[in-house]
């Protein structure tokens, strides 16, 4: 069996309105989130073998989240289950794609607890891929160190190590983020970066610019993401102009992790680069067409509908 996507990281419980506030809901969708987490469903259903580690509570909640990533095929052999902190949650109220907003409870999670010493050597050094986030690395000092730890256990293996810089403006000081991050791309072979994120590392320009900035720091394959402009990326010294799939967007809140899930997806199965962006760019259209979070993510046939007209611009650097 081929090596697959592998990834390390902070997972939660998550309750969401249909529609309204919290307040005046009778019911809610109950699901899971977390970068990590969310990118293993989505490579999954992609067809791909993931497997998530991490560290959850022995409650409700953490019994949720191994439930949902087993049930969609994601290997949790190597979670840890901590007794003595409760798993992180989010609240969500869903009004519309323009109106919502989420309230994140994870002061003293088992997630915020993630260390080196959760971490299963074996099994990074045996992955096709390992994922990470600039989230996770935001928790606290150990799961910084964490964090770190598996890119440098990945390295030695040879293993490529893929970064989201996902920043969370409330986890940290842009300060702090713009140091740690820099360094985390320092250790990366590939790196997703919304626009925002890459002129946080102290970047400018347009998309263009801000690829070539973030490839000189070492990374071999660059992912600017634009949102609705679609992407720019460079990899392995080419340059790829990637436009949206024009569909009615009902909820953008996995788009970017369907994206990374895209292209992990068929990196792992072997594919070239022009079709691994496409995939991406494919996955993310599909997940914002329903609300959800891990929920939305496509599988390969929810891709085949999406319109024909997309064209992708290969341009050389």
């Amino acid at each position: 069996m081929s090596p697959g996507l592998v990834t390390f990281g902070e997972a939660l419980a998550s309750f969401r309105t249909s529609t309204g506030k919290l307040r005046h809901a009778t019911s809610v969708d109950v699901g899971i989130a977390g970068t990590e987490a969310t990118v293993a469903v989505g490579v999954s259903r992609l067809g791909a073998r993931a497997a998530w580690a991490g560290r959850i509570g022995a409650d409700e909640p953490g019994a949720l989240v191994l439930t949902r990533l087993r049930e969609e095929g994601v290997d949790t052999s190597a979670a840890v289950t901590d007794a003595h902190s409760p798993t992180g949650l989010v609240l969500r109220d869903f009004r519309s794609r323009d109106a919502n907003r989420s309230a994140f409870y994870r002061t003293g999670s088992a997630g915020t607890r993630i260390a080196p010493e959760d971490l299963r050597e074996d099994l990074i050094a045996g992955a096709g891929v390992l994922h990470l986030s600039g989230a996770t690395a935001a928790l606290s000092e150990t799961a910084d160190d964490a964090t770190f730890a598996a890119a440098e256990i990945a390295g030695e293996a040879g293993v490529p190590v893929s970064l989201s810089l996902d920043h969370r403006p409330a986890l940290w000081h842009p300060e702090d983020a713009r140091d740690t991050l820099l360094d985390l791309v320092s250790h990366a072979d590939i790196v997703f970066a919304r626009t925002d994120e890459a002129r946080l590392l102290g970047f400018d320009g347009d998309a263009d610019s801000l690829v070539a900035d973030l490839a000189a720091l070492g990374p071999d394959d660059v992912i600017v993401m634009q949102g609705p402009r679609g992407a720019v990326a460079e990899i392995a010294g080419a340059r790829y102009d990637v436009p949206s799939y024009p569909v009615h967007e009902v909820d953008p809140d996995a788009a970017d992790e369907a994206f990374v899930a895209g292209y992990l997806a068929d990196l792992l199965a072997g594919e070239p680069a022009d079709r691994r962006v496409r995939t991406a760019a494919a996955c993310r259209a599909a997940a914002m067409t329903v609300p959800g979070g891990a929920d939305s993510l496509p599988e390969r046939g929810d891709l085949v509908d999406l319109p024909r007209q997309h064209r992708l611009a290969r341009q050389s650097p």
